[in-house]
């Protein structure tokens, strides 16, 4: 496979740009070789700057469940381009996007927008701290909520992937506010809970953990962090970022049924361009400047290009059975990827939820950080090479969760799993 193109633009970019990248885990400093850099897409694929073409399941890290460069995106993108692409005043594509979220998602009543996940974040955070007049928070190690301060303390993602310690310039007085228990573990949150009486804001949680790779809450773990968060005076904060409308219409909230206080949302509410947003119940909600006393501001927040991707996405994943087929793709690609493992004697644990997918190259059950990391990220780095060789295109990362489109069709996932199969054939040699 040729690279000459993508090696020579690296090597440009690590002298204009540090590391290369401007976000971490594109480097492929986990699994070695030369970041591709990408021309377009197109569906379900990428073609690089050296025409390679790749089957792609990172989809901008979660963005496009219509796929690449989905002609009615495309089209309103274009048609909203046309009229202005920004202009720091309210606009009715803000109201109808608002909408589609609230009506969707069962435990928002009202919707703030912002350019980021890291930003809706952080302003749910300071929301929970000026409603509860509390500072600390309990997040879970292995969930990333955003390069926030405050949350780069035993964070998942990139800070994972590349084995860096809690992050330098985060002072020891924010590390301190910032709780920390192990994904699917209620009595170390209880113990945070009882040992910090009256001091906690919110619990934060990824209802489904994809930034530690993909790990399903246990039965139990969210409706118990809804009762304890209720028993301490606590907010309960879901970050749905990746599982809002991935796992479910309306959400993780909607797929287990637990109602938290706040919610954060970005990605496919943004149909791939940039996009977030934080919302929950009215009463909370409006706190928020102008109506209440907590600032936040942005000067992009709302974006009219944003927005109109947003409406077409949100309107083409309302219709029936969208979830019901994305969800059927996901559990074939687990099935033939656990298949094709065991055929090549390679310890192999994959899971799915929704559209949202991953694996594990160990074979020890998977449901926390500390177990995430029994993977052999070693073997995955080999596969990953072995599998980009065959043209699919997987998340550079073991501790990266996988996305399905809907341009990915049954002979896209057979294809897929047929070059699992003969990738996990190629990499024993090297085992």
């Amino acid at each position: 496979m040729k690279t000459t193109c993508s090696e020579e633009l690296f090597a440009e970019a690590q002298s204009l740009i540090p590391g290369g990248v401007n976000s971490p885990v594109r480097a492929f400093r986990a699994v070695g070789g030369v970041p591709r850099f990408i021309a377009r897409g197109e569906g379900a694929f990428l073609i690089d700057v050296d025409g390679n073409r790749y089957i792609d399941y990172v989809l901008s890290w979660g963005p496009l469940i219509l796929g690449h460069a989905h002609p009615d995106v495309v089209a309103a993108v274009a048609e909203q381009a046309a009229r202005g692409t920004s202009f720091g005043a309210p606009t009715e594509l803000e109201n109808e996007l608002a909408r589609l979220i609230v009506q969707a998602m069962p435990a928002v009543e009202m919707v703030r927008f912002v350019s980021s996940g890291t930003e809706a974040a952080m302003s749910a955070l300071r929301l929970a701290r000026a409603a509860t007049r509390r500072d600390k928070v309990i997040k879970f190690a292995g969930c990333y909520h955003g390069h926030f301060d405050g949350f780069l303390v035993q964070a998942g993602s990139g800070v994972a992937t590349l084995g860096l310690p809690d992050s330098p310039g985060v002072t020891a007085a924010t590390a301190a506010g910032t709780l920390t228990a192990p994904y699917n573990d209620l009595d170390a949150v209880e113990t945070l809970l009882k040992a910090n009486p009256g001091e906690v804001a919110a619990i934060m949680v990824e209802p489904v953990a994809g930034n530690m790779g993909l790990v399903l809450p246990q039965s139990g773990f969210l409706e118990g962090l809804r009762r304890l968060a209720d028993e301490h005076g606590a907010l309960l904060i879901f970050d749905e970022v990746m599982t809002g409308f991935r796992v479910a219409p309306g959400g993780a909230q909607g797929r287990y049924g637990v109602s938290p206080d706040l919610t954060c949302l970005g990605k496919v509410i943004g149909g791939g361009l940039p996009a977030a947003a934080y919302g929950g119940r009215r009463e909370l909600m409006e706190l928020i400047a102008p109506a209440g006393p907590v600032y936040q501001a942005g000067t992009l927040s709302g974006n009219p290009l944003a927005m109109a991707a947003g409406i077409v996405t949100l309107r083409a994943i309302s219709a029936p059975g969208v979830f019901e087929r994305l969800e059927a793709a996901a559990t074939t690609l687990c099935t033939g990827f656990e298949r094709a493992a065991a055929a090549a004697s390679v310890p192999l644990r994959a899971t799915y939820a929704g559209s949202m997918w991953g694996f594990f190259c160990t074979g020890e059950p998977v449901y926390d950080y500390a177990s995430a990391k029994t993977s052999d990220t070693r073997c995955f780095a080999r596969f990953f090479h072995a599998m980009l060789e065959r043209g699919v295109y997987l998340a550079p990362a073991q501790f990266e969760a996988a996305f399905l489109s809907l341009a990915h069709d049954d002979g896209i996932i057979r294809t897929t799993i047929d070059a699992a199969t003969d990738a996990f054939r190629a990499i024993l040699p090297a085992g």
